[in-house]
């Protein structure tokens, strides 16, 4: 019993110890009560800790998260054994332990904040969420280096070595768990339960006929009316942003512009994968030829938007694991267009370094439409977030009052430039290109859509949830 209760107060004085080490208030080296025992019991206190959280988080009905847990104890021995070559850089090897005990006792208040951080994270604008993970990560290799100065002090090259030690073991923890949880709320396992995936069989060959059967449903071109035809990509299955982004363009779309019945998607998402086609090159590829051969040339008009991110070198993200997918370069896009024997076209790619794509695309017969220029990024691409900035700004703003694409570039990059400027971002530059053809032909598009003329007298019935209360959802009444 005596020997219970000396270890309890030893475990209550190290995490007293641990908390002033990690808010950075007095604490001595002789605060800490450095046992073998002590790392064991420090151990269950942060799991049950991390368990607790979880808990907190995701409420009573859930189930233990054992691809967490795992992670936590293989972290156990990766600390030792840098505790054991910070001690040896030292010549001592009692301090192993002690870097052990230190290290740990701190690590409950660190998983406090950053539970808070996280809490945090959900609410700021984009550009604090991102400082606040930064502000963690240094936070943390602050409290591993004050440990190390509350146990040896400096000693010069030693310290400096161990220094790095200690700071490649935080970051490697981080990236190994960044905000891991060991407790998993029992939604979020239907969630994944439901999940679709290409490596399901029915998935899979479901996919092989659902690019054909969208593009056979297509409505034909009239005869005498410039016919507006649509194709959204949402490339990248990694954030709903840009699932509910083409879906909603593709709504205001068939209710302004004429082209119910003469669009479809190309989309990149878990909750579609037996619905709507995958969004891949060659996907695109077909879709665009499709329409070559089905449109009138001389008359009609075809808008693409592509909605992803990209890179500086220029390729735009198609992503859609397990599948590993070619990225859509500026190169590869133009040949396809020129390949598909589109004359009318309308391209808008929203993703950063997006203006990298406006000269191999930029001829007469040609609007292109970028977020941003060759050089910056564009924004507002959140897991929450129904639009990017720019896509709500040309679309869900400027293209509700005006038929004009002219008119809604220049009205959405007044205010993306005023949003940006607001939240403190660097200006993204969004880019326009028209040849002197299309301005002619989309003026005569304009007028159309303006008096009605040439409008479908019946609809396809579109229902819309938005992505931030439930994943987008697209239902169209035959």
């Amino acid at each position: 019993m005596a020997h219970a209760i000396l270890l309890w107060r030893g475990l209550a004085g190290n995490l007293i110890a641990g908390a002033r080490l990690a808010l950075f208030l007095p604490v001595r080296a002789l605060d800490f009560r450095v046992s073998g025992a002590q790392c064991v019991v420090l151990v269950l206190a942060c799991l049950a800790l991390w368990f607790g959280l979880g808990v907190a988080q995701h409420g009573a009905a859930g189930t233990v998260d054992f691809g967490g847990l795992t992670t936590a104890l293989a972290a156990i021995p990766i600390l030792l054994l840098v505790c054991f070559l910070a001690s040896t850089l030292f010549g001592e090897a009692r301090l192993a332990l002690a870097f052990a005990v230190v290290l740990l006792a701190g690590v409950p208040a660190f998983l406090v904040v950053d539970y808070l951080a996280e809490r945090l994270w959900e609410l700021v604008p984009e550009r604090f969420a991102t400082v606040i993970d930064w502000v963690v990560l240094a936070w943390a290799l602050a409290i591993a280096a004050r440990g190390q100065a509350v146990l040896t002090g400096w000693r010069g090259r030693r310290s400096a070595l161990a220094l790095v030690l200690l700071a490649a073991l935080v970051t490697l923890l981080l990236e190994m768990a960044p905000r891991a949880q060991l407790w998993a709320g029992s939604g979020e396992d239907e969630a994944d339960d439901a999940e679709q995936s290409l490596t399901q069989e029915e998935v899979f060959h479901q996919q092989g006929r659902l690019l054909d059967e969208r593009l056979a449903a297509l409505a034909p071109e009239r005869s005498g009316v410039a016919d507006l035809y649509f194709v959204g990509v949402a490339a990248d299955s990694e954030q709903d942003t840009f699932y509910s982004e083409v879906a909603s363009i593709r709504d205001l779309l068939d209710e302004r512009f004429d082209t119910a019945g003469r669009s479809i998607a190309l989309i990149n998402n878990p909750e579609t994968l037996t619905e709507q086609p995958i969004a891949t090159v060659s996907n695109l590829r077909d879709a665009l030829a499709y329409l070559g051969n089905i449109i009138n040339a001389d008359e009609d008009v075809v808008l693409l938007h592509v909605a992803t991110h990209g890179d500086s070198d220029y390729r735009l993200t198609f992503d859609m694991p397990p599948l590993e997918l070619a990225q859509l370069t500026p190169s590869a896009l133009a040949r396809m267009l020129a390949d598909s024997g589109i004359k009318w076209k309308v391209v808008v790619i929203s993703a950063c370094f997006a203006g990298g794509f406006v000269e191999p695309l930029r001829d007469e017969n040609t609007l292109v439409i970028t977020a941003s220029d060759a050089f910056h990024s564009s924004f507002g691409c959140r897991y929450d977030s129904d639009y990017t900035w720019f896509s709500e700004a040309l679309y869900d703003e400027a293209l509700r009052e005006t038929f004009s694409f002219a008119d809604a570039f220049e009205a959405a990059k007044k205010t993306v430039a005023e949003r940006e400027k607001a939240e403190g971002f660097p200006p993204s530059n969004p880019q326009i290109a028209m040849g002197k053809a299309i301005a002619k032909k989309l003026a005569a598009l304009e007028k159309r859509l303006s008096s009605g003329e040439g409008s479908d007298p019946q609809k396809s019935r579109v229902i819309r949830v938005r992505a931030s209360d439930s994943r987008t959802l697209l239902v169209r009444g035959r």
